[in-house]
């Protein structure tokens, strides 16, 4: 029975392990401290979080269901290149569940609701204000995300979630996009939100997804690999140092 117990105590220690590295990790993908198309070395990346390679693994795995880690079979693993192309289907998934989520938001949201909606909102105003780029693309996934909460559909909430850390990635390495304007769409779909006009909110979202677009586009051919090998990034495998 005591075996038992220990099972489960170091079952309890590997999960937390694990999501601590995956948590650490996402951020600083997000945040772009680790670029795209950087190689993650998992000897490096374990000691820097004081964690063992299991638990390390198990995070890169989590994450490149989401999209943002590549791993090569057998050599290691690294940041998604996350091309132009990626940024381009990202928002033909965005112009279709982003707009659905508007509407239902709309048709469904109540007060307490929307109050969260608009409190997310005053955060990207106040982010905003004080020039501050990493706390305006947080503050701008928060305001989608509770768009999608609003829609009230475990079904919507469940296609969008592998899509939320890609979103977040994507206001970050598109900082340089004019705040003002992203918050001034922003204070238009909580308006139409909050007034239960579902045709204004669809049609405001699909205004908002659409002009990213092209600036997006743009942006990421500055910061993009499209043509970055995995496999080449990932070669060497053995220690460069003792």
């Amino acid at each position: 029975m005591a075996a038992d117990g220990a099972d489960d105590a170091s079952g309890a220690a590997r999960e937390s392990l694990r999501d601590r590295a995956y948590r650490i990790l996402r951020q600083r993908i997000v945040d772009v401290e680790l670029q795209p198309g950087q190689r993650l070395v998992e000897r490096d990346l374990a000691a820097e979080m004081e964690v063992s390679r299991i638990p390390l693994r198990e995070a890169l795995r989590r994450l490149e269901a989401e999209g943002l880690v590549v791993l090569v079979p057998q050599r290691g693993a690294l940041v998604s290149p996350f091309t132009p192309a990626d940024v381009r289907d990202l928002f033909d998934v965005r112009e279709s569940l982003e707009v659905l989520a508007a509407r239902l938001a709309a048709e469904r949201a109540d007060d307490a609701g929307l109050a969260r909606l608009g409190a997310r909102l005053d955060d990207a105003r106040a982010a905003t204000a004080r020039g501050d780029r990493p706390a305006i693309a947080a503050a701008n996934a928060a305001f989608h995300a509770a768009i999608v909460d609003l829609a009230d559909s475990p079904l919507l909430t469940s296609l969008m979630r592998p899509l939320d850390a890609r979103l977040q990635w994507l206001f970050r390495l598109t900082a340089d996009r004019d705040p003002g304007e992203q918050c001034a769409e922003h204070e238009e779909l909580y308006t139409a939100i909050a007034a239960h006009d579902t045709e204004r909110a669809a049609s405001y979202a699909l205004r908002h997804v659409a002009a990213g677009r092209a600036p997006s586009l743009e942006l990421a051919h500055s910061w993009s690999h499209p043509d970055i090998d995995p496999v080449k990034v990932t070669h060497t495998r053995r220690r460069a140092r003792r």
